[in-house]
């Protein structure tokens, strides 16, 4: 319970510095993180399998990924945030449920666009607030992933259930039309690749998980 609470009060400190690029008051539920490991947990590959969590804050859905990491998979987990890359390192060192897992991840403190354009993953789980985003950086975050997605790799990622719709309705003329921008992009997205959807009703704001396969 000790370390739960101080996970919260790092990433509140970080969600009222950073909101633009945190985008969440508290850490993922169980609910919403268990959805959004749906298919490192069912994977059906016989091979080691490289994994990617993109802005995993301080591990809310990573410990769900280290539970199903095989003996010779790999997990990366790329985070900008300075608090959460400590945050991280600490659970990987010291945190039982992750320790086991310390030898087949790293913890990379870098933009997503950095990593090499020549490694490929066979899941990618996205923690990233989109919908804070301009519309071009949307754009090209999307264009990252997919770059670094292996043949039938599956993308997973969450948005708060009406978010862009609530936005609206009290935002000025200029953020309304960047989420509508948004809008047409992720309608786009999951209109040509979606292949299943989780609906997280006990989340705090209810959100959707979407997987799609590019």
């Amino acid at each position: 319970m000790a370390g739960r609470i101080a996970e919260y009060r790092i990433f509140l400190a970080e969600f009222r510095r950073n909101f633009r690029t945190t985008g969440a008051i508290l850490p993922s539920g169980r609910g919403l993180s268990s959805a959004l490991a749906r298919f490192v947990k069912q994977s059906s590959l016989d091979r080691p399998r490289r994994i990617l969590e993109v802005g995993p804050g301080t591990g809310a859905v990573t410990r769900h990924l280290v539970r199903h990491l095989g003996s010779n998979d790999q997990l990366d987990l790329v985070e900008l945030n300075t608090s959460f890359v400590e945050c991280l390192n600490e659970r990987f060192r010291s945190d039982p449920e992750f320790q086991p897992a310390a030898d087949r991840a790293r913890v990379l403190h870098c933009p997503v666009e950095e990593l090499p354009a020549d490694v490929k993953y066979d899941a990618i789980v996205s923690g990233l607030p989109l919908n804070n985003f301009a519309v071009a950086e949307v754009e090209h975050l999307l264009g990252v992933l997919r770059r670094l997605a292996a043949p039938e790799a599956t993308l997973s990622f969450f948005e708060y259930m009406a978010i862009r719709r609530i936005k609206s309705t009290i935002s000025g003329r200029a953020e309304r039309t960047r989420l509508q921008g948004i809008g047409q992009i992720m309608g786009r997205l999951l209109a040509d690749h979606e292949i299943h959807r989780d609906p997280i009703w006990a989340n705090i704001p209810p959100a959707w998980v979407h997987h799609v396969r590019f």
